[in-house]
């Protein structure tokens, strides 16, 4: 299990907490589990608590969280990669749901899904705008899943992509598996709860502006602004 973190004191031990319950139901016991938290240049305590908490910590330096994921890929030890975000926490039978997925031929990868630790109107809303174009993709978030050769196969996350790196890596995880007709499954019953830490910030209502904003930029060519924004949106605020 890769963790991309930065600057995630406050939120990984909750996390590693979750994933240490699941790895002790996985079919071969918490020693089968390899925790690695890729600590993406943090200023705080993230890489102290995770070596108190067990888990093995990787430095990458670029500031990326493609690169993050690369870089805790990379110093993996076993044959199937799960990745998951520092915020969420997982479903305890996480692991043996992943395990039965990757034993089946006809599985290129997949994901758990996700939900919202907490539900108000406006998060209700952007939930609602965003959730059929997932589904229409058919891909998935939570904790997500492949194999360790189709992984290397495919060159791993983009890491000059700041935002979208996840759904660009899974659209080309998914066309590699339906090139060996295998299919991208999305897991019942496991789903991974996201924190609202950004609604919490910024108001439950304020994601609808920030896509519409970033929406437009993309669409008038301003590269320069779009990155701008997406730093201080996603990798400045902690």
């Amino acid at each position: 299990m890769v963790v991309p973190a930065y600057n995630e004191a406050a939120l990984l031990p909750r996390l590693v907490a979750t994933l240490q319950a699941a790895a002790v139901r996985a079919p071969g016991g918490a020693e089968s589990v390899e925790l690695i938290v890729a600590d993406n240049s943090s200023t705080d305590a993230t890489a102290e608590l995770a070596r108190q908490r067990g888990c093995r910590v990787v430095t990458v330096a670029k500031r990326a969280i493609g690169a993050a994921r690369n870089g805790g890929a990379q110093s993996a030890r076993g044959e199937v990669l799960c990745f998951v975000d520092a915020d969420m926490q997982v479903h305890p039978g996480t692991f043996a749901a992943i395990d039965r997925a990757m034993r089946a031929d006809g599985i290129i990868g997949g994901a758990t899904g996700l939900r919202s630790e907490r539900w108000s109107l406006g998060i209700a809303v952007t939930w609602a705008l965003l959730l059929p174009g997932v589904w229409l993709m058919g891909i998935d978030s939570g904790v997500v899943f492949c194999r360790r050769e189709d992984f290397e196969r495919l060159g791993g996350y983009r890491e000059d992509q700041l935002v979208g790196e996840d759904v660009d890596y899974l659209l080309r995880l998914k066309r590699h598996g339906r090139q060996r007709a295998q299919r991208f499954v999305r897991l019942a019953g496991v789903k991974a709860i996201v924190s609202t830490r950004k609604f919490d910030q910024h108001g439950d209502w304020h994601q609808l502006g920030a896509m519409a904003r970033l929406g437009w930029l993309t669409f008038t060519r301003r590269r320069e602004e779009f990155g701008r924004q997406v730093r201080a949106y996603w990798y400045d605020g902690r």
